[in-house]
């Protein structure tokens, strides 16, 4: 069972892809944290995010280890364990710079998609998972919401991590994120063909997880009698 969950910053992919994996038992995937661990070299090394020979060479030379332990991502980068410092304010501001270079990208999906080969279910969330990475995801599902709500809850969640950054500033870096992730050149930030969109503005988290499960009920439903009607119509 491969699950493609794709949305805009702040959409609730993460939370809720998470949650997903961990009632069915399957693992899940942010590739969103891969991109903040080339950000972070990148900011590390001081090299230029707009150049994107360099951005290409960088990626080349990291050594990228993501372990999928239950519903969580543990990240190592170059040996190191960085899963709480991908989440920084400069990793914020910088990830979709970094996530539109070509050559960043060509680099990190086929690993992205060895991962997804190793397990027998998995639930992936990120930008074009279902549209470029996973393209024949057994459930596509697209999450969005209004800037306004997913700039408030990315706020409380920096927030609740100690990060104290005016409620405006998360709204434009919000938008400068959809503008870089939908007019990037490669793969950029769409609806996948078949996907279900769900506008988790007015819903609470659980309400959200609840769209999601009926979601993948139906249509294991439906592919069920589809499959019995072959069947039928063979004998």
């Amino acid at each position: 069972m491969k699950i493609a969950i794709d949305g805009p910053a702040g959409a609730g992919k993460t939370t809720v892809a998470r949650e997903i994996a961990r009632r069915l038992n399957i693992k899940y995937l942010d590739t969103g944290a891969m991109y903040r661990a080339v950000t972070l070299k990148a900011l590390k090394t001081a090299v230029d995010m707009n150049n994107e020979a360099a951005l290409k060479r960088l990626t080349a030379t990291c050594n990228l280890e993501v372990r999928c332990d239950g519903s969580e991502n543990i990240i190592y980068l170059d040996g190191e364990d960085v899963t709480g410092e991908i989440r920084s304010i400069p990793v914020n501001k910088n990830v979709s710079i970094v996530a539109r270079s070509p050559g960043v990208r060509k680099a990190l999906v086929p690993l992205q998609r060895k991962i997804a080969e190793e397990y027998g279910g998995i639930v992936m969330e990120g930008r074009d998972i279902g549209s470029n990475v996973l393209v024949n995801a057994d459930y596509k599902i697209f999450l969005s919401a209004s800037v306004e709500a997913r700039a408030c809850r990315r706020w409380n969640e920096m927030k609740d991590n100690g990060l104290y950054v005016p409620l405006e500033d998360v709204i434009d870096e919000i938008c400068m994120r959809d503008r870089i992730d939908q007019g990037r050149e490669e793969a950029p930030l769409t609806v996948a063909a078949g996907a279900e969109v769900i506008d988790t503005t007015a819903y609470a988290l659980e309400e959200v997880i609840q769209m999601v499960l009926e979601f993948i009920r139906n249509k294991e439903t439906k592919r069920g009698s589809e499959e019995r009607i072959c069947c039928d119509e063979g004998r």
